[in-house]
């Protein structure tokens, strides 16, 4: 009320309210600021980090395609004068990398097929199945994993001279069929299943599915980013193994990519250009093969650690 009796609205609050708002504002510009400038940093950080991942592999692009003069000219030479690309069809025809490729594509075939097979089949028990035991049998599996492959090497080796399977790809494509060094495939298997509602497998029981059917009709469908995740590893993991190839295989025709690429090696002389050109074939597919499966890949990795 006023001096001369009236009533009237007072001011204030909305002064208040006007006040409040331009505090809220503040505030939030102010976070908003504070959150573009840590997307900049995070961006600038993921920019110097993949500046590094990536220097090696520029690097070896071009020592392939330098001329033979400035590999090892000081200053270092980051942008050739010309580039010489017949360092990859020479490399090729020097050494058989044809029959190399095809033989290291068998065997990442066969192990792509044998892992994928087994770690889903496997991984569809441990995550599915009721049984006595299954929970220490899971963590026995996973204990092998610890076992480096070398302490194994020479009893692996006895037994496959003994049924004859040396200097052919027996020994490294028929193991994966029978579970070996499928721990941790299985175990992301496991994970992803986990992942898929029980309520799937109670309906399709009520209307008469059994184990089988389930397992191909309703998680092996759902399971695809994670196969594909368990198949780019193994490719990788058969494409680029050294240590069974080496120990298992003696003619030079039945020698992967990773045994010629060290036979250029020379140590009296190293043909450092035709040395890189090669790495650069070799690991040429593993890139084009992780970048077509990528979305599949991270998505399956992603999804099989919701659940444990």
């Amino acid at each position: 009320m006023d001096t001369n009796g009236d009533f009237s609205l007072s001011r204030e609050p909305h002064t208040h309210s006007k006040g409040g708002r331009t505090v809220i504002g503040t505030w939030l510009g102010r976070k908003s600021i504070r959150r573009a400038i840590r997307k900049g940093l995070t961006i600038l950080l993921l920019l110097f980090a993949g500046f590094f991942f990536l220097l090696p592999f520029y690097w070896l692009f071009l020592t392939a395609v330098k001329p033979a003069d400035q590999i090892f000219t000081i200053p270092l030479v980051f942008w050739p004068r010309e580039f010489v690309w017949r360092n990859f069809p020479d490399v090729w025809v020097k050494a058989p990398f044809a029959r190399y490729t095809a033989n290291t594509s068998i065997i990442a075939a066969f192990n792509i097929v044998g892992h994928t097979l087994v770690s889903a089949l496997v991984g569809y028990g441990f995550a599915v199945g009721r049984f006595r035991g299954r929970d220490f049998l899971f963590v026995v599996l996973l204990a092998t994993m610890m076992i480096p492959p070398q302490i194994t090497i020479i009893p692996l080796f006895v037994m496959y001279r003994y049924v004859h399977w040396l200097d052919t790809f027996l020994p490294l494509i028929v193991p994966p069929f029978f579970g070996v060094g499928s721990a941790f495939y299985i175990f992301l298997m496991r994970q992803f299943f986990l992942t898929i509602p029980l309520e799937l497998e109670e309906a399709a029981r009520m209307d008469g599915a059994s184990t089988l059917r389930i397992f191909w009709s309703i998680y092996l469908p759902l399971s695809v980013p994670a196969l594909t995740a368990v198949g780019l590893f193994s490719f990788i993991y058969a494409w680029n193994d050294f240590f069974g190839p080496l120990v298992f295989l003696t003619r030079r025709e039945n020698w992967t990519l990773t045994l010629g690429l060290a036979a250029l090696a020379n140590p009296q002389y190293i043909d450092y250009k035709e040395v890189m050109a090669a790495g650069l074939l070799v690991s040429l597919p593993c890139i084009v093969v992780f970048f077509v499966a990528q979305r599949f890949f991270t998505e399956g990795v992603t999804l099989t650690g919701i659940k444990g």
